[in-house]
């Protein structure tokens, strides 16, 4: 199991860092965080004290421009972990950093200013108000600052338009389907102009088909606006697709984080090793993870981008296992890949020793 200690690598980039964050829920929580601290489990605390350990010495690095992914089943933290980071929820102890400055000393007009300004969030349930139409929720984070009203309309309007909603300004939420309602959340958040934007289980509740369109748009508005985003998910899938980095929970503690391929090809705890065990590898694992980085030299059967899933590759194969190709990144070689190093890979680590 990860240590958890706050030894991570720290960059210029960091935009929202989280040390050694604490949460219990009970009378009296500061009277049992020795023995938090001292290693007993949730469940122990529970029977013994009447106490709930929501969060358990977590140290994250959330970086500027990326998409953070933390992930657990239900009851790990996720939901109140995202919460800490604009204090809706108030730690036991513990750091919360933006851009370099504790928010937990900051009071209520400055956290007011960090939630209408810097941090936006897209909820599970839509959250629109349905008395009000469709601009006038997206605009909604605008209107609040005092912008007049042509102003916050037009940034609506825009961001509807850039979500596909462009026309259904006028509409109310009950004329919209879940994904539309969803839009109009993504919307908004966009159109506060925050740096962060918080998005807790946002597409949970949205039918598979619907959910794979949302984080497509997810990840098309990103490529092009490079936002702050932490993305709570209950699933693996999503998350590998979403995540530059991943934070799986469990029971309140960090269990492994770091980048998404990483994880799949390295976990490091037996939790983690039955997450990933059924993840379809061949569609997910991409051709930088397993590549050899040497010699670009020798006989190849093709070129192949760097960022292709290990499917693309065995389909350009037909399946014969002497193949070897040059990986390129942007027009120059970066490495090669041979098929053998892509059979071991679909082999999950815990099967393969």
């Amino acid at each position: 199991m990860e240590t958890n200690d706050a030894t991570m690598n720290k960059t210029n980039d960091v935009k929202v860092s989280i040390r050694h964050l604490y949460k219990i829920f009970g009378e009296n929580p500061q009277g049992v965080m020795d023995q938090v601290r001292d290693g007993i489990g949730k469940a122990e605390l529970l029977k013994q004290t009447n106490h709930v350990l929501g969060l358990n010495d977590i140290n994250v690095d959330i970086r500027s421009g990326k998409i953070t992914v933390i992930m657990g089943l239900s009851g790990s933290g996720k939901s109140t972990l995202i919460r800490h980071l604009n204090r809706l929820i108030e730690p036991t102890a513990g750091e919360v950093l933006f851009d370099g400055e504790d928010i937990l000393t900051w009071n209520e007009s400055r956290l007011r200013d960090l939630r209408r300004k810097h941090m936006s969030m897209v909820f599970q349930k839509f959250a629109l108000l349905p008395h009000r139409t469709v601009m006038e929720n997206a605009a909604m984070a605008l209107a609040t600052r005092g912008i007049s009203r042509d102003e916050y309309e037009a940034e609506a309007k825009k961001w509807l338009s850039r979500v596909g909603l462009g026309g259904y300004g006028n509409q109310y939420p009950h004329q919209l389907s879940g994904g539309m309602q969803q839009r109009v959340g993504i919307a908004r958040a966009l159109a506060s102009n925050s740096e962060i934007m918080l998005m807790d289980e946002a597409f949970s509740a949205l039918d598979p088909l619907i959910r794979t369109d949302m984080q497509n748009l997810l990840l098309e508005l990103q490529d092009e606006l490079h936002k702050t985003v932490v993305f709570i998910t209950h699933d693996l899938d999503e998350a590998l697709k979403l995540a530059d980095h991943l934070v799986i929970l469990k029971d309140g503690r960090v269990v492994q984080q770091g980048e998404p391929q990483h994880i799949l090809l390295n976990p490091n705890d037996p939790y983690i090793e039955d997450f990933v065990a059924d993840i379809n590898r061949a569609r997910v694992l991409r051709v930088r993870s397993v590549m050899s980085k040497g010699a670009i030299d020798g006989e190849f059967s093709g070129d192949i981008d760097h960022d292709s899933n290990l499917e693309s590759v065995i389909g350009e194969a037909e399946g014969a296992l002497d193949k070897r190709y040059r990986v390129m990144r942007n027009g120059e070689p970066v490495g090669t890949l041979e098929m053998r190093a892509i059979m071991r890979a679909l082999v999950p680590r815990v099967q393969a020793e």
